[in-house]
């Protein structure tokens, strides 16, 4: 059963002329005992809530997924897909893809990413299993490999687990000893047994070529009160008579020969693609082990208490509770209409979400050591701990990037909508796991406060500059600069309501004035942009001046409105709170809202780079160009320029009146 892995992975890569047969060869037998005698699946119900997940962090391999999904029954891994290795618009692409291929449970490539998302859907699973007991109750295995080990974000997720005492956990480490560059030994020496157990893992080490020995240490793990590593002593290549334990078989294919002499030297004399029916029928049948636990488990959901079945099944399908959603964002909306609010948008984040989280028990928050700064815990959140999963709020230490990639885990398990906080200069630790959550289409919510140099004296090295148009520039992810606290509940909303992607909240330190008016009918925010102030004595979208300025800035642009109106300039604010849903609206609104002033200015505490879409290349901006500077904000903000008279200066400039 191991040999069909390897022969259909050596028979994908040799005939895509791409790929990775090494791994696939090398973990064949403990994916063959994992799947045959440990791991809870159901091929006919891919998406199973009490599945079994499992995460082939080491995404290179992919062909060891691939080939374990054909061979268990998943209907849409056929041999032709397999055959397909590599193809454009086949179900089996280079490295993994949720959403892509049925039965695959994360994006993975980037290494150390499932390892973390894996975390991530332990978590999931303890706390949901807190919430509506035994119906939910499943293990997350990874298969990691050593370069999934050498990444920093290992250490923060291996961490972050051994201290939640997340015992449903159980790692299997590729331990080939072999990298792209050669012998691991190159670059590497510390004991990874060691390591994790210093982190509060139980750990032990296997022949990885022993299904014995491998059923032992996974029979051993199920009884775990931590998580577990098991590092599998493999060979890469495994079979092959001139690669095997060489570089050599990591990235390329094995050629003819080579395969002619791995198929001798397994036994495998059947041709290229072939698997005898005895083999398959047996791997078939291990695919069909879990038929009475599924059955079993829908007879149990289906005993629930009707409310407590509709609650579980609404949250795992990922469905919002409408009304109890929409009355907490309307009362937040009363609330800031009746009294008005001068708040820095990170303390209206809190506002916001004293109504929200109670409405939806879903959201679970979380900070990287920085919650009173990010305002991402409410008063009524219990903190989570290995003693009490049902709290909502992680504390995650200073672990930004480990806690971004966990947060895609949680989203992925489903029943849970994760958000967390940092600081957005931080951003950049949390990009690669943003990046996936986008790829993937994942409701991942990051509360990003401090958001410009108007964080003041903790100076440039925490002042973000060049972070909003990098983040923009992520396909798939809603960017959110809110300019108060009507804005910043709004995009809340938005955010909530994007099932499909992720979005970053970015929000001030700073206290700003309310101004958004006539906002309880509708989203003003979901246009992507909208005219906050309109030029006196003409028509929506007319002026001489249309100003363009997103969070903090909007204020500075209404009162460079007010200015320019003294020197008889007719000028118009324009908020622009995303500028993805701005370009996604429809050409018309888009126009519309941009409008045919001559002159159009930008304002924002950050680069130029983006706003040439809004304001063309003619386009004034008033902004940042270079880092920042250690001082009070409002000294700051004078020293660089982003002031009402210096968006004055510039409009009466080209207007020829300076």
């Amino acid at each position: 059963m191991a040999n069909a892995i390897r022969a259909l992975a050596m028979d994908a890569v040799e005939q895509a002329k791409s790929g990775h047969p090494g791994l696939p060869m090398g973990a064949a037998d403990i994916a063959t005992v994992l799947f045959t005698k440990f791991l809870k699946f159901d091929p006919a119900a891919p998406t199973w809530a009490n599945r079994d997940r499992f995460v082939l962090s080491a995404g290179h391999g992919s062909m060891l997924i691939y080939a374990l999904l054909y061979l268990t029954g998943y209907e849409a891994m056929t041999l032709d897909q397999i055959k397909r290795f590599r193809q454009l618009g086949s179900k089996t692409p280079g490295h993994p893809e949720f959403g892509h291929t049925p039965g695959v449970e994360t994006t993975t490539g980037p290494l150390g990413q499932g390892l973390a998302n894996a975390v991530g859907m332990a978590i999931a699973e303890r706390h949901l299993a807190a919430v509506f007991g035994s119906i939910v109750d499943h293990k997350t295995y990874v298969l990691a490999s050593d370069g999934d080990l050498m990444e920093g974000i290992s250490h923060e997720a291996i961490a972050l687990a051994g201290h939640l005492k997340l015992s449903k956990l159980i790692v299997l480490f590729d331990d080939n000893g072999i990298s792209i560059d050669g012998a691991l030994s190159l670059t590497d020496s510390v004991d990874q047994v060691k390591r994790f157990e210093a982190a509060g893992w139980a750990a032990a080490r296997i022949d990885g070529h022993d299904p014995a020995a491998i059923a032992a240490a996974l029979e051993k793990a199920q009884a775990s009160d931590r998580p577990v590593l098991i590092a599998c002593k493999t060979t890469i290549g495994f079979g092959a008579p001139s690669k095997a334990g060489k570089s050599s078989a990591h990235g390329s294919p094995l050629g003819a020969d080579e395969i002619k002499g791995a198929r001798e030297k397994l036994g495998w004399s059947h041709a290229p693609f072939e698997i005898p029916a005895d083999i398959l029928a047996a791997w078939r049948q291990a695919g069909e082990r879990c038929k009475g636990a599924h059955a079993d488990w829908s007879q149990r959901l289906a005993a629930l208490d009707a409310g407590q079945r509709a609650e579980f099944t609404r949250r795992m399908t990922g469905d919002l509770p409408t009304q109890a959603f929409a009355a907490a964002v309307r009362a937040v909306k009363d609330s800031l209409a009746a009294s008005p609010k001068e708040i820095a948008t990170r303390t209206a984040c809190e506002f916001a979400l004293e109504s929200l989280i109670p409405a939806l028990p879903e959201m679970i928050g979380g900070s990287a050591d920085l919650t009173g700064s990010n305002n991402t815990r409410t008063k009524s959140m219990k903190a989570m701990s290995a003693a009490d999963f049902s709290g909502r709020f992680i504390h995650y230490g200073v672990r930004e990037h480990g806690m971004a990639s966990a947060m895609n885990g949680m989203a992925l398990h489903g029943g849970i909508i994760p958000y967390s906080g940092t600081f957005l200069v931080f951003s950049d630790y949390c990009r690669p796991a943003i990046r996936l959550a986008a790829l993937m289409g994942e409701r991942v919510i990051h509360i990003m406060t401090h958001d410009s140099i108007g964080l003041g004296e903790d100076g440039p090295t925490h002042q973000p500059v060049e972070h909003l148009a990098a983040l923009r520039a992520i396909p798939n992810l809603l960017v959110f600069r809110p300019c108060d606290a009507v804005e910043t509940l709004e995009c809340w909303q938005l955010a909530l309501e994007s099932r499909h992607r992720p979005s970053v909240l970015a929000l001030t330190r700073q206290n700003l004035p309310q101004l958004s008016q006539n906002f309880l009918e509708s989203n003003r925010c979901a246009a992507g942009a909208y005219e906050i102030a309109a030029a006196e004595g003409k028509a929506q979208g007319k002026a001489d001046v249309s100003i363009f300025a997103t969070g903090s800035e909007v204020a500075i642009a209404v009162e460079a409105k007010k200015l320019l109106a003294a020197k008889g300039v007719a000028a118009r604010v324009v908020s622009v709170p995303c500028f993805e849903l701005l370009a996604e609206a429809e050409d018309s609104a888009r126009r519309a809202v941009i409008g045919d002033a001559p002159i159009k200015i930008g304002v924002e505490a950050a680069i130029r780079q983006g706003w040439d879409a809004i304001i063309g290349s003619d386009g004034l901006f008033v902004g940042m160009n270079s880092f920042g500077a250690s001082a009070p904000f409002k000294e700051l903000y004078k020293k660089f320029g982003i002031t009402a008279d210096a968006v004055v200066a510039q409009a009466l400039r080209k207007l020829g009146k300076s």
